[in-house]
């Protein structure tokens, strides 16, 4: 069994650990106790498919001398919403969770996007622990301190920053991870290997995966990129937004129902290569690398039928669009982002290539 891994993010609000390896959720309790002076009574924050998860983490808080309460958060992306936020705010509430209290959010990007949105504004701010039981969590949205819910115009136009105290990456949570999951999770780390470090993308091609390596190069990488630009102020951090800019357009023109975060991301990047190829010069390889990976994953490649009329709306109600325009994350090279204006008719000319495929 490989030893645990552990990361600093150095974020300017606040630097914490991330914990990566086998068997954290049994010694969450205790950690909690022997690191900080909480309340007892804290909130578990989980995944209504994740009681097995939550009993071993609620055994660990109560053998640690903690009153913990489980809050349920049902499953998918529609729970990313203002009604299931003030549900939870009013269940914190009335299970008297206090100043000195804690959230920790069990679960994939949904429940920890919407409990740290929680964590954030309740009492005006009490402590958040992310315990991701996703790759895609993982890898990036328990690292950096984004959090936020959906409104019908768009995805995460309600959030904050809001770094958690601690990030504790259980790897045996993996195991019983849904295989689409596991697809989707992998394209942020295809991702990774994109924008910054081409040689994840080899480690993508093994047989098979050393998970705690992906995993831990991908965290180092968020890491590395939180510590220069927390609040994606100074354009570093906007690089992790490669493949979705359209990635996001597509989840909200299907009402987010038909794909995971990752399938869309994976479409975006696709999106977002054929504009670095016409635009930066990227080269023919590095599309066919990750159309390769792509493949090699099972992730999607093209998405015909969807209204163009519709990812156009969702384009303009992106939070990242600015006076009007959209920004995005194109490639000189592999491991060589930019961030840059792209003429609408390059944007109509690239969906292309995944909504009017060649038959």
């Amino acid at each position: 069994m490989n030893p645990i891994r552990s990361l600093t993010v150095s974020a300017a609000s606040r630097s914490y650990p991330v914990r990566i390896g086998n068997g954290l959720l049994e010694t969450i309790g205790q950690r909690l106790s022997s690191d900080y002076d909480f309340s007892a009574r804290v909130a578990l924050v989980a995944d209504a498919r994740l009681s097995f998860y939550a009993e071993a983490v609620l055994a660990s808080l109560s053998e640690a001398g903690f009153d913990p309460v489980v809050l349920w958060v049902p499953s998918g992306e529609s729970s990313k919403s203002l009604e299931q936020l003030g549900r939870l705010l009013e269940a914190m509430a009335e299970h008297r969770i206090d100043r000195q209290g804690a959230v920790l959010a069990l679960g994939g990007g949904v429940v920890g996007d919407l409990a740290g949105l929680a964590a954030s504004i309740f009492l005006r701010g009490i402590a958040l622990f992310h315990l991701p039981t996703t790759v895609l969590s993982m890898v990036d949205s328990a690292i950096g301190g984004k959090t936020g819910v959906n409104l019908p115009q768009g995805k995460n136009l309600v959030g904050t920053f809001y770094q958690p105290w601690e990030v504790f990456a259980d790897l045996r949570t993996l195991a019983t991870l849904p295989e689409r999951e596991i697809r989707a999770g992998l394209a942020e780390v295809i991702k990774y290997g994109m924008i910054v470090d081409p040689s994840l993308l080899a480690r993508l091609e093994e047989s098979p995966l050393d998970w705690q390596e992906l995993v831990g190069r991908s965290a180092e990488i968020k890491a590395a990129v939180i510590r220069e630009d927390e609040r994606e102020t100074r354009g570093r951090r906007a690089i992790l937004n490669f493949g979705h800019t359209a990635g996001h357009a597509l989840e909200a023109a299907l009402a987010y129902e038909t794909l995971v975060h990752g399938e869309a991301v994976a479409l975006g990047m696709r999106v977002a290569v054929r504009l670095s190829q016409r635009i930066c010069g990227l080269p023919e390889s590095a599309g066919a690398l990750l159309d390769r990976l792509l493949l090699r994953h099972g992730l999607p490649r093209i998405l015909p039928g969807v209204s163009r009329v519709r990812i156009r709306e969702a384009l303009q109600a992106d939070k990242k669009r600015e006076r009007g325009i959209n920004h995005w994350v194109l490639l000189r090279a592999l491991g060589d982002p930019l961030v840059c204006r792209v003429p609408e008719e390059e944007v109509e000319r690239a969906l292309g290539l995944i909504l009017d495929p060649p038959e």
